[in-house]
């Protein structure tokens, strides 16, 4: 985990993909890719714990960086994911500074913060003492999406949130919340420059998703150094097409 989160810091360009299917073999056989990171998206699609935690083991075993998009930022969504032994968190509609700083107030141990647990997979089920696994933890990542327009108004304050390591840009609920039909929207491509100059400002990690993969070099000039792509689920539509395509159909 700190090895990851060294290179997030370091504005290293960083490519990852998410998964959408809650099945530990899928994570496996991504972990077996040359991605920087996997991301389970137990915010849109059906993780429940144990789904997490099977995929976050089977991450681990092959030594990938995993982190996990919660359903919310509620503290017991970020204490579920990093007590399975995350990474770190993803953590949605990140809307103010106020509740940027409770979400890292939540995934982090100290005062009113992250509940403590020796037993979890993250303190190698009583194995680490308290000084050690606290230790550890420090290098857990906090990711703070940025998807509504609120969240843009604010995105001064919410950049200088000591402790958020990276925004990332929620293009496509952008789109929605703008009643743009679109991410190509001047108005979005403007929002999402917006919170590129925010981050390049407090010098915080900027995230994305492209529909478009080919478009992060764009993004890259802006800033943007971390890119969560594409699927499994595309992975296997695009696998299927091409098949078709390659076989005559």
């Amino acid at each position: 985990m700190a090895d990851f989160k060294s290179r997030l810091l370091s504005g290293e360009r960083i490519i990852g993909t998410w998964i959408k299917t809650p099945s530990p073999i899928i994570a496996e056989v991504l972990s077996l890719t040359d991605l920087d990171c996997l991301c389970l998206d137990a915010e849109h699609a059906p993780f429940d714990r144990m789904a997490v935690d099977g995929c976050v083991l089977a991450a681990r075993s092959a030594g990938k960086p995993v982190l996990v998009r919660t359903p919310s930022a509620a503290p017991e969504h970020i204490l579920n994911a990093l007590d399975c032994g995350a990474t770190g968190v993803v953590l949605p509609h990140i809307r103010s500074a106020r509740e940027a700083e409770a979400a890292v107030l939540a995934s982090h141990y100290g005062p009113g913060g992250r509940g403590y647990a020796g037993s979890s997979r993250a303190a190698v089920y009583t194995r680490s003492t308290i000084s050690e696994h606290r230790s550890r933890s420090a290098n857990i990542v906090v990711i703070g999406q940025i998807e509504d327009l609120e969240a843009v108004e604010a995105i001064d304050a919410i950049a200088a949130v000591e402790g958020m390591d990276a925004l990332f840009i929620g293009t496509v609920d952008l789109a929605v919340a703008m009643g743009a039909q679109s991410v190509d929207d001047p108005r979005v491509i403007a929002a999402a420059e917006k919170i590129c100059e925010a981050g390049r400002r407090h010098g915080r990690v900027i995230g994305m998703f492209l529909p478009r993969p080919g478009d992060a070099a764009r993004w890259s000039g802006l800033g943007v150094s971390l890119f969560l792509l594409a699927s499994d689920h595309g992975f296997l539509l695009a696998g299927a097409a091409s098949l078709l395509k390659e076989a005559g159909a």
